[in-house]
């Protein structure tokens, strides 16, 4: 007779309690046991969200000591190199935390650390998601939500970066109100409405402030939410393999698989964020000193996420206009407006796009593999390289006097790669999709190459195949051929003008241009007898894997390769004969 314990008791009576006002039984019943597919790329969504989870605590704890004020004092605190020197109230608080309050600098550099963390996983959740095709219906809303999520995340990480007010964070509000001046007639006020009168005015920090750690962390966890209800709700996409199709989910339950898992995650990348907090030194806004509008530090860089934005102002030629009195400066206007503007829109648009040039409505809850889509890839891989070379634009500075180098040739350089090098980006790696693709066709033919060597009794030599696996066949028959859209008619058979033919004409040009180029799947026939012939020659070859897997290391002087029989030393098998 088993007995039950008081913990369990305890239990079961705060669950009937709830149950009897919230109905949470059914609740639970119902979505703990939701099955969720595993693997190891699923983890950089979790990665995100354990890091905002950091951030959110870390910056908790700063807001307890950091004083948002722009008023001028004299610093006398415990680091002796500024003593005496003119500075903020926001400046002076801020060392402060890191050298007068406890733990103040390690919570300082966690909060930096998980910041930069958290743009780095979202960016890179957000290549898994795209180079798979995970973004199709019906998760289109949710791409939406994961590229705003990543803008909210560029604008948190730029208000922490400028509230220090330390001489680097002002260069980069320098860089912002030149940015907002760019804008064609509202960009003065802008830039007036901002820092609340001429640059750097008293108000920047004190603004800034409230929408760091109120008005962006609450959209972040607001939109946050409503992306893990939408996954919560929709079936979770899951890779190709055996059983998996687009009407289930392979995987572990929620509970207690999946949560016992993802708590341990979550201390796992607390503990590396807290290790690489006290290791590794970021931001010492010490050594920069107090902001001084006259002063730039030498060597200013962002961010690497605002890397590229400061690549491409440096590397836009120097354009201006003036029109009925006004100056536009086309060189600040098109990198940090109009690019951005740009790329954001296209990013959020690129479901949509992709289901206009395929016809495709269909839900798709089966990953693609990114092979299976080489415009797709190479889109990617394209859009990469853009984002690299302006990155490597907003260090040459850096890199000119590390190498000693021309800094004009190195701005000339990186103009002219940004034309040449992501169109050639484009066309080798969309080649390697298509030579991927011929690989898998030739495995389903042929088998795969198992790397052994053989001689044929009239001295040729070959290399032998093997069947594929179950589950390398479920992974490479899982890619859809998918047609162009055909070219549309000028005219009915009736001699009607079709209407809608420029747009079905471009339609169609921009599905050829995708799909165009495919290997498709060969039959499941074919398929069928190329394995089954490649089986055949492997279960001829049976009795030699049977006899050399019975080999076996004898310790005699030595390990030498025997057979079983085989007389122990080399000199007694002389003997032998």
């Amino acid at each position: 007779m088993s007995t039950t314990s008081p913990v369990e008791t305890t239990g079961a009576a705060g669950a009937t309690y709830l149950d009897q006002r919230l109905g949470s039984n059914k609740f639970l019943a119902r979505n703990l046991g939701k099955v969720f597919p595993d693997h190891w790329s699923f983890m950089l969504g979790e990665i995100a969200l354990y890091s905002f989870i950091v951030v959110l605590l870390t910056g908790t704890y700063l807001t307890l000591f950091f004083k948002p004020s722009m008023v001028e004092l004299v610093y006398d605190g415990s680091y002796v190199p500024l003593k005496g020197i003119q500075m903020s109230e926001a400046y002076s608080s801020t060392l402060d935390i890191s050298f007068d309050v406890r733990g103040g600098l390690l919570i300082r550099q966690m909060h930096h650390w998980s910041a930069l963390i958290f743009v780095a996983s979202m960016t890179v959740h957000m290549f898994r998601v795209f180079f798979t095709g995970a973004f199709r219906k019906p998760r289109e809303l949710n791409w939406i939500l994961g590229v705003v999520l990543v803008t909210m995340g560029l604008g948190a990480g730029f208000t922490g970066y400028s509230l220090p007010d330390d001489l680097l964070s002002g260069t980069g509000l320098q860089i912002i109100r030149g940015i907002v001046q760019s804008i064609p007639v509202i960009g003065t006020w802008g830039a007036f409405l901002l820092f609340g009168g001429e640059f750097p005015g008293t108000d920047i920090i004190s603004r800034l402030y409230p929408i760091h750690i109120l008005l962006i962390p609450g959209l972040i966890l607001a939109l946050v939410t409503f992306h893990l209800l939408m996954v919560f709700t929709q079936k979770h996409t899951q890779f190709p393999g055996p059983g998996r199709t687009n009407d289930n989910v392979v995987g572990y339950p929620l509970l207690p698989v999946y949560i016992a898992k993802a708590g341990g995650f979550f201390f796992i990348v607390f503990g590396v964020i807290a290790l690489i907090g006290g290791l590794v030194s970021i931001n010492p806004i010490w050594i920069f000193g107090p902001y001084t509008p006259d002063q730039v530090s030498a060597g200013s860089q962002p961010d690497w996420y605002i890397g590229w934005l400061d690549g491409a102002l440096r590397l836009m030629p120097n354009l201006e206009s003036h029109i009925a009195g006004f100056t536009l400066s086309w060189n600040v206007l098109i990198p940090s407006v109009i690019i951005p503007g740009l790329l954001f829109t296209l990013l959020g648009a690129y479901p949509f796009i992709e289901q206009l040039v395929t016809g495709d409505k269909r839900e798709h809850h089966l990953l693609d593999r990114p092979r299976n889509a080489p415009t797709r890839t190479a889109l990617g891989v394209t859009a990469i390289t853009f984002y690299l070379l302006l990155f490597i634009g907003g260090g040459n500075d850096i890199i000119a006097a590390a190498f000693n180098l021309s800094y004009n040739s190195i701005i000339w350089f990186l103009r002219i790669s940004l034309l040449i090098i992501p169109p050639l980006m484009f066309v080798l790696t969309r080649r390697i999709c298509l030579g991927l693709q011929r690989r898998d066709n030739a495995k389903l033919l042929h088998g795969y190459e198992a790397g052994r060597i053989l001689r044929l009794p009239h001295g040729e030599f070959i290399e032998a195949h093997e069947p594929l696996s179950v589950k390398q066949l479920a992974v490479i028959t899982s890619k859809n051929d998918i047609a162009p859209l055909p070219m549309p008619q000028k005219t009915d058979i009736d001699g009607v003008k079709n209407k809608r033919y420029q747009i079905e004409n471009l339609r169609s040009k921009v599905s050829h241009f995708f799909y165009g180029e495919n290997i498709a799947l060969p039959s499941a026939a074919e398929i069928a007898a190329g394995q089954a012939h490649v089986a055949h020659e492997a279960a001829i070859e049976a009795p030699l894997h049977a006899y050399e897997d019975a080999d076996q290391i004898e310790n005699f002087h030595g390990g030498v390769l025997h057979h079983p029989g085989m007389a122990p030393t080399n000199a007694a098998q002389h003997d032998e004969h």
